[in-house]
């Protein structure tokens, strides 16, 4: 006769008497926060479903009864149609214009935010106002205020001085369009370059200075290479907005003379020539071409991040 011997069963953990299971703890603190990610889901990424199953539709609003699936046909013709691919280049020359002015003249305005002189707040200020203006409003006031032939400041300008009259809206559509984003986006990006120049090493600085470094050097050597990341960053988020920039387009110009960008052309192929699914194939590029920069730019915020944490 043989004796048989049972492992001795381990004990399971004893849970603290009162206290609820750590699965039903999670929960517990992950429960405000549903509500929000409820009306997320339903304000962005239903409609954005939507749209992408209407992109596969030869979809016209005037004939309902009309529609049938076509496949990848509206996307194809987004890319090979001659006006939709105008509407593209309109908008990569749009974009990097703006940006590339905005970071100019906002490095310059943050290197004399960065110094101390009497009446910097109020300086800086006035220079942030313009980014807080609606851009519908900026976009009216440079096409009245500043563009109009018969009385606009510029033009008002050019009559004191004996100059031309031109139409600045007529002769430099484009150039009319993005003087006035410049004029907008200056400020954020000025904000973005003076929190990395007041994020510098001042001991750094100051070795190089009695070293012999003038100003120029310094720049170069040490500012231009620390602002770089805020540089990105500032580039990637300003590509963001104004990829998707229509206020400025239509209200300045009407997507007239060539000033047509992307999401104008989604306005117009949908509420105009009702065409629901070549306008949802055009607005599915646009977001996927945001989401590719925004990737980038939180890849940039996210090292940014890790620089700040890595010095303190």
């Amino acid at each position: 006769m043989t004796a048989t011997t049972t492992a001795p069963l381990a004990a399971a953990p004893a849970r603290t008497l009162g206290q609820p299971p750590a699965r039903l703890r999670a929960w517990a603190t992950r429960a405000p926060l549903l509500p929000a990610l409820f009306f997320m889901i339903v304000v962005t990424q239903l409609p954005f479903v939507a749209t992408l199953v209407i992109s596969f539709f030869d979809w016209n609003a005037l004939y309902p009864r009309a529609r049938h699936f076509t496949g990848l046909d509206n996307y194809r013709q987004v890319l090979t149609d001659a006006d939709l691919r105008h509407s593209v280049w309109t908008t990569v020359l749009l974009t990097v214009a703006v940006v590339l002015a905005s970071l100019v003249l906002g490095l310059l305005l943050a290197l004399l935010l960065d110094r101390r002189f009497r009446g910097r707040g109020v300086v800086r200020t006035l220079l942030i106002a313009p980014f807080l203006v609606v851009p519908v409003a900026a976009a009216l006031l440079w096409k009245h205020v500043l563009y109009n032939p018969e009385y606009g400041l510029l033009n008002g300008l050019l009559h004191y001085v004996g100059g031309p009259q031109p139409d600045w809206i007529s002769h430099t559509p484009l150039l009319a369009v993005e003087a006035s984003l410049v004029w907008q986006w200056t400020p954020f990006m000025m904000l973005i370059l003076l929190a990395g120049l007041q994020s510098r090493d001042q001991q750094q600085i100051e070795a190089a200075r009695v070293d012999g470094a003038n100003d120029w050097q310094v720049f170069r050597h040490l500012t231009l290479p620390h602002l770089r990341r805020y540089l990105e960053l500032g580039a990637l988020l300003g590509s963001i907005y104004i990829v998707q920039n229509f206020d400025a387009v239509f209200t300045i110009t009407s997507g007239g003379l060539g000033t047509a960008n992307l999401p104008y052309t989604v306005y117009q192929s949908f509420y105009q020539a009702h065409e629901n699914g070549l306008a949802s194939a055009a607005g599915v590029l646009v977001v996927i071409g945001s989401i590719v920069i925004a990737t980038f730019a939180l890849r940039v915020v996210s090292s940014l991040f890790r620089e700040e944490a890595s010095r303190a």
